[in-house]
């Protein structure tokens, strides 16, 4: 486990489907990692298995402060920074770290800890009914009513299912890495307040690389994780 210690910058970051009831939905999996990281690759092949659940959608979040160790992890996002960086706030960590996994917004754990997040995954989850459809180029999500939820930002990820990295420098020096479930972009589509509501984006606005989107409902302020869907874009 590689921990770097930052100062904690303040985070900012169908027809409409109508339910007063909570839905059963994935467990939401974000693992903070890097290709510089010589102890990320375990985790990475863990997400890859944990990926294969219907009941689990596990992401990647590239970031991009090992970058300075020799290699530049061409799937580094400022925001997967930005994003860890609200959860060590919320979560009250001391410092950020590779490899780490964040569940539905509220439970942290070191990457490579299978048993623990395992555990974790054991639990019934039910949450804001979430669809997502894409018709001639255009995104549209509905979500669900449900009494009693809070504000909540609505969240658009696109990712890569799957990509090998030759890696040439650094701690991964020579080794070949398969990661998976690879963030591309992640950016806020609207705010939900528990009323049945659409929200739209298009296809072109993703990162050409992207071949999947997931959707998230976070509480505002980055905290729980109360809804989740993905859709496969090719």
């Amino acid at each position: 486990m590689r921990r770097l210690r930052i100062p904690l910058a303040a985070g900012a970051l169908l027809c409409c489907a109508v339910t007063a009831h909570a839905l059963p939905r994935p467990a939401v999996v974000e693992l903070f990692t890097s290709e510089g990281c010589s102890s990320c690759p375990p985790a990475e092949t863990y997400v890859g298995e944990l990926a294969q659940h219907p009941n689990v959608l596990a992401l990647a979040f590239h970031v991009d402060y090992w970058d300075d160790l020799g290699w530049r992890d061409r799937f580094g996002l400022p925001e997967a920074v930005q994003r860890q960086r609200n959860y060590a706030r919320t979560l009250r960590l001391s410092s950020v770290y590779t490899p780490q996994v964040v569940i539905d917004g509220q439970g942290d754990f070191v990457g490579t800890d299978r048993a623990a997040i395992a555990k974790s995954l054991t639990e019934n989850r039910n949450g804001v009914a979430v669809e997502v459809a894409v018709r001639d180029g255009e995104i549209q999500i509905d979500l669900g009513t449900q009494d009693g939820a809070r504000p909540s930002d609505v969240l658009l990820v696109a990712f890569q299912r799957r990509a090998v990295s030759a890696i040439g420098r650094g701690e991964n020096a020579g080794r070949t890495l398969t990661e998976f479930n690879i963030v591309r972009s992640i950016r806020s589509v609207g705010t939900w307040d528990g009323q049945g509501k659409q929200f739209q984006a298009t296809v072109n606005s993703l990162p050409s690389d992207a071949t999947d989107i997931a959707v998230l409902v976070q509480s505002v302020g980055q905290s729980a994780i109360t809804g989740a869907a993905t859709h496969t874009l090719r």
